[in-house]
C-alpha cells in the first residue's frame, strides 16, 4: 500500500551543519521540469555521476522557498537563488542529506508498490538454460 501526505504545504527540512531548508512538496511535476532543465544543461555527454547531482541541484533550485544557516563570505545571509543553491549543493554533506531527506523519501514510492518486487525473470532479464535431462535418461540432440 502507499501512504500518501495529502498536504501541499511546504515543510522545514534539517540537512546539517545547521542549515535548514523549506521546501515545497516533490510532485511528479516538479519532478518531470526538473529533468527538462538537464536538457537545457547540454549534459549529453556527461558521466551517471554528473547527471544526478544536475538533477539533485535542479530539484533543489525548483522546492527551496527558504532557508536558515547559510550565509555569504562575510557572515551575511543570504537568499536562495540559482547561484546560491548551486553553491550550496556543490557541498557534499548538503548534497547528500537532501538527497537522502527528501529526495529517496519521494523515490521510494516506488519500492512501495503492491508488494511485488520487479521480476528478475522480466522481458530484460537474460534467459539461463537450466534444463537438465533426468538421471538415467537417454541423450537428446540439442534442438535446431
Amino acid at each position: 500500500m502507499i501512504s500518501l501526505t495529502l498536504s501541499r504545504e511546504p515543510e522545514w527540512l534539517d540537512l546539517t551543519h545547521g542549515v535548514t531548508v523549506l521546501i515545497r512538496p516533490l510532485t511528479a511535476a516538479i519532478f518531470s521540469a526538473a529533468r527538462a532543465d538537464l536538457e537545457a544543461d547540454d549534459l549529453i555527454d556527461a558521466e551517471a555521476q554528473e547527471i544526478a547531482a544536475a538533477l539533485v541541484k535542479a530539484i533543489a533550485r525548483r522546492t527551496i522557498l527558504s532557508w536558515e544557516g547559510v550565509g555569504d563570505a562575510e557572515g551575511n545571509v543570504i537568499e536562495p537563488d540559482e547561484t546560491a543553491i548551486n553553491a550550496l549543493f556543490d557541498l557534499w554533506p548538503i548534497y547528500e542529506a537532501f538527497n537522502e531527506r527528501f529526495i529517496a523519501r519521494w523515490l521510494l514510492l516506488g519500492e512501495e508498490g503492491n508488494g511485488s518486487a520487479p521480476s528478475p525473470t522480466g522481458t530484460s532479464a537474460e534467459v539461463l538454460d537450466i534444463a537438465r535431462p533426468a538421471p538415467g535418461a537417454a541423450p537428446t540432440a540439442p534442438p535446431g
